[in-house]
């Protein structure tokens, strides 16, 4: 007889042994994809006590978390290292190994086509690896953002294409990641996570498991549930940023300052949130999710005009620091943006961190290129631009020293990622001309001629 989880329910077999393992710790958990959200996951498993394989495409990251060392800044290698001695991580590219976990957790990405439509080219290909090694007693969850019905839709159809059922031989969840890479004040194992899955087992066990990784568990009514819950929380986001963006290009006309506004605005204790403005929107999260809605609200033929226009005041932030910059040029340097030489302050998709995914620096950089003029950029988190898809031209590219003589070389300095390691008093005096689309120097109470909000 099996498991009863729930009043009237009768779990299938598989259900005890598997629960079994994840209380005594015995259960071997996979992540697949080590990136920013995969490797943190990897290490609080392994710090609560589980074995813990890692799987990933990239064989040389493999071989360097083998090691010990870590490749993102704000994952100490020290981390990695006590995981691997203490026999609880390996990392490895053997996808044939994939029937080993008694947990599979997916951390791959997901990001949008150019036609801004879900590409979903590596859930399919996971999916399908993970086929080929499913066995009976294994519990699979996905992570990666995306549109809500993907884990019932998507990837139950692969994952059953072989033979085996959900919710009788294999068990099937979802629960999306909540990393912050470089937020200092929550770590993977501090941030709640909401667990949706496919059938009470299957809840019952995500939850058990994730129970015993974090401070709490959310559990929701279904995966399709836990996947718009993401969906919501970055499309929130994006709204609210939209709407201080829009606000800032209405109130610079006016002579009003958004930053002075929004300050204002947030002592308020009650039915205010400060959202800040910027250059644009970066990361794998909030320039994405929105779309992953938008496109399956079309099947349902709803209209998402909220979601897109927030998405077209976003997308079209860059345009503005760009005419921003060519007025400022203009009227305080005598001379046009053509044949300029512009140093980009930060490449990084927000400060303290080497994340260059969706950047909006790289989008003003090609837009300077574009109006004839020279961008170089400054980051001393992101040496050397990284292969990106959506900015090829830019990869191998490096980041030029940020000396007095340097500085003063170039027409105008355009702070697009305000890196706490900067010294702003240093960099206004010794540039010609700055476009600050962070507040960096105000906040650093520096106040100069030469200084522009964008």
């Amino acid at each position: 007889m099996g498991l009863t989880v729930a009043s009237g329910h009768t779990a299938p077999a598989a259900v005890a042994p598997l629960l079994q393992k994840i209380e005594d710790r015995s259960c071997l958990i996979g992540i697949i994809g080590l990136g920013y959200v995969g490797l943190p996951l990897a290490l609080a498993a392994a710090k609560a006590e589980f074995r813990v394989l890692g799987f990933d495409i990239n064989g040389p990251r493999v071989a360097q978390l083998n090691r010990g060392e870590s490749f993102v800044k704000h994952i100490p290698t020290e981390a990695i290292n006590t995981a691997a001695r203490d026999g609880r991580f390996v990392a490895t590219d053997d996808f044939a190994r994939l029937d080993e976990p008694d947990a599979i957790l997916i951390c791959v990405p997901t990001p949008l086509t150019r036609q801004r439509e879900p590409d979903m080219s590596f859930i399919d290909k996971t999916a399908e690896a993970i086929a080929t090694r499913l066995r009976p007693g294994q519990l699979i969850v996905l992570e990666s953002t995306t549109w809500p019905g993907t884990t019932r839709e998507r990837v139950k159809p692969i994952l059953e294409a072989g033979g085996l059922r959900s919710g009788v031989d294999f068990f099937l969840a979802f629960s999306p990641e909540r990393e912050d890479p470089g937020n200092a004040d929550y770590q993977t194992s501090t941030i709640p996570k909401v667990v949706g899955g496919e059938g009470p087992d299957a809840l019952a066990l995500a939850d058990a498991l994730y129970s015993r990784l974090v401070v709490r568990t959310v559990p929701v009514a279904s995966s399709a549930t836990a996947e718009a819950v993401k969906l919501t929380e970055n499309i929130f986001r994006s709204v609210n940023i939209a709407l201080v963006n829009e606000l800032k290009v209405i109130y610079e006309p006016m002579g009003i300052d958004i930053w002075d506004v929004i300050d204002a605005a947030k002592t308020k204790p009650f039915g205010f949130m400060p959202f800040y403005p910027g250059p644009g929107l970066g990361g794998h999260c909030v320039p994405i999710d929105p779309f992953y809605l938008a496109w399956k609200a079309r099947e349902f033929e709803t209209p998402t005009r909220f979601i897109e226009l927030a998405g077209e005041i976003n997308t079209a932030m860059p345009h503005y620091v760009i005419e921003r910059l060519a007025r400022a040029l203009d009227n305080h340097a005598s001379r046009g943006l053509k044949g300029a030489r512009i140093l980009v302050m930060g490449v990084a998709y927000k400060k303290n961190i080497e994340d260059t995914r969706e950047s909006p620096s790289l989008r003003l950089m090609e837009l300077i290129e574009e109006r004839g003029a020279v961008a170089d950029f400054h980051d001393s988190h992101v040496p050397v631009i990284p292969v990106i898809r959506e900015h090829p031209r830019f990869t191998g590219r490096m980041s030029v020293d940020l000396t007095a003589k340097a500085v003063a070389a170039y027409d105008a300095v355009l702070i697009s990622t305000d890196h706490d390691d900067v010294d702003y008093a240093a960099l206004v005096a010794q540039a010609r001309l700055v476009i600050d689309t962070r507040n960096a120097c105000a906040r650093a109470g520096i106040v100069a001629d030469h200084v522009f909000k964008a």
